[in-house]
This record gives C-alpha cells, sequence and structure tokens, in this order.
C-alpha cells in the first residue's frame, strides 16, 4: 500500500479517538472519520496483548492485506483506523476479510450489494 494511503502520525490517531465513529466487532475495532482528501488513508493498532513482535507484526500485516484488497471497492475520502482484539490473532485471512467486509458495509464505506462479488 502506497505511504500517502497510510496513517502514521499520532496527531491523526488521536483525532480519529476524538471525533471518529466506532464499529466494532469481536475480533476487531473501526474507527472512521471524514478526511477532506480524495482517497482514504488508513491506520492499524495491534497492542501487546495481542502477543509477542512476531505476532503482533502477523497480524498488521494481514490487516493491510485485507484493506488492500478492498481498498478499491471502498467510497473515498475517509481516514480508517483498525484496531485488533484477540481473537483476530487466531483467526485465519479469509475470516478476517469477513469481518472486515461487514464492519465497512456497517459503516457504510463499502456498498453491501458489493460485499459477494469481489472474488
Amino acid at each position: 500500500m502506497e505511504s500517502r494511503y497510510r496513517l502514521r502520525n499520532s496527531r491523526d490517531f488521536e483525532q480519529m479517538r476524538q471525533q471518529g465513529r466506532t464499529f466494532s466487532r469481536p475480533s476487531l475495532l473501526l474507527n472512521v472519520r471524514a478526511n477532506g482528501l480524495d482517497y482514504n488513508r488508513y491506520g492499524f493498532v495491534v497492542g501487546k496483548r495481542l502477543g509477542t513482535a512476531v505476532t503482533r507484526n502477523r497480524i498488521r500485516r494481514r490487516l493491510r492485506e485485507a484493506m488492500r484488497r478492498l481498498h478499491p471497492q471502498l467510497h473515498p475520502g475517509y481516514d480508517v483506523v483498525i484496531i485488533a482484539r484477540p481473537p483476530v490473532g487466531g483467526a485465519v485471512f479469509s475470516s478476517i476479510l469477513d469481518v472486515l467486509k461487514d464492519v465497512l458495509c456497517q459503516a457504510k464505506l463499502k456498498d453491501s450489494q458489493e460485499r459477494g462479488a469481489e472474488e
């Protein structure tokens, strides 16, 4: 994923916590906020309680890959932060992708009729 699509600044994450809308699933939390740009930016948070650095990096890579696949189907102009919860650590990639599709549809960033069409 290109660097312009990544949220890295702690100020951006803090604004997401204060102003963003939150959508929740047992395995992840999604924060969304309009950014005024013509593209989306994504941030990923994987806390230490999810395991060792190797495990956390593996989870982060899986989440990043899932968002890379879903990015073309999303409405532009939003900052999206995905916060991993413990169930995502043992999940297979396809279930992570399905959960992300569902929560993005709930957040109205993805049209629900496209849910099965991206395979």
